[in-house]
């Protein structure tokens, strides 16, 4: 089996010759979900690219190493804002993508459970032209989770979904990512308050760290310490500038 690495990132990017966000220190441990937030175009979604190893547009100055000093290329699975699914393939099809791309054969029964589990087992045969946004955000969670990667890079993984499918979701997501190391861009203190070991709020100066409660993920949204958290963060993320 895999490892399952923890991952530093440190440095700073910049692009257009101008500093996106300052120089960084990250720490993503091994088998925990790090939840991050920050203002609208602060970098979030550059930095889970460069940690996917894909072109974010710009220069990067630093390191992104792993615990076992291994490469990470082969051990994420990466969940764009943007659904990416192609839209000549089934929901089905689309689900064992990765294991089509690698000329594997793909598990066709555990991408049915899986469909089954994100409420997409009656439309596993349509395209995407076909779907709600909900239902393709499902799609396209359903393929990451289908790659059982020892690293998960979400982004805004529920940003699409009505507030009752949003919690299955997360449940679902947080059973079946157990163990891995997760990085996961969020605009709601709610689901990082809920989900995140560590919640990290990315600035242009660069990360804070910000306390959740103490009991583990995933946590009752309704007790007063898991609120009193939710408010905080709420007030901290509204007061930057």
């Amino acid at each position: 089996m895999t490892e399952v690495p923890a991952i530093h990132v440190s440095g700073h990017y910049d692009i257009a010759y101008r500093r996106l966000f300052a120089p960084i220190d990250l720490a993503l441990p091994a088998g925990q979900w790090v939840c991050l937030l920050g203002r609208s175009g602060v970098g979030k979604s550059t930095l889970l690219r460069l940690i996917a190893g894909l072109d974010g547009g710009g220069t990067f100055t630093g390191q992104i190493t792993a615990s076992d000093s291994q490469p990470l290329a082969g051990r994420i699975s990466f969940m764009a804002q943007s659904d990416l699914l192609l839209p000549w393939l089934t929901v089905l099809e689309n689900t064992v993508l990765g294991a089509r791309l690698r000329e594997s054969k793909p598990d066709l029964a555990r991408a049915e459970a899986l469909l089954d589990r994100v409420g997409l087992s009656t439309s596993r045969e349509k395209k995407p032209a076909d779907l709600s946004g909900g239902m393709r955000q499902r799609a396209a969670l359903a393929r990451t989770l289908m790659e059982d990667r020892p690293v998960a890079l979400l982004d805004e993984p529920f940003s699409a979904l009505d507030a009752s499918t949003r919690a299955d979701m997360q449940d679902l997501s947080a059973q079946m990512l157990k163990g891995k190391t997760v990085l996961m861009v969020t605009h709601d203190p709610a689901e990082a308050v809920r989900l995140g070991h560590q919640i990290v709020v990315l600035t242009s100066e660069g990360t804070e760290l910000w306390q959740p409660p103490q009991t583990p993920p995933v946590r009752d949204q309704h007790v007063p310490e898991t609120t009193a958290c939710q408010a905080a963060l709420l007030s901290h993320l509204r007061g930057m500038r």
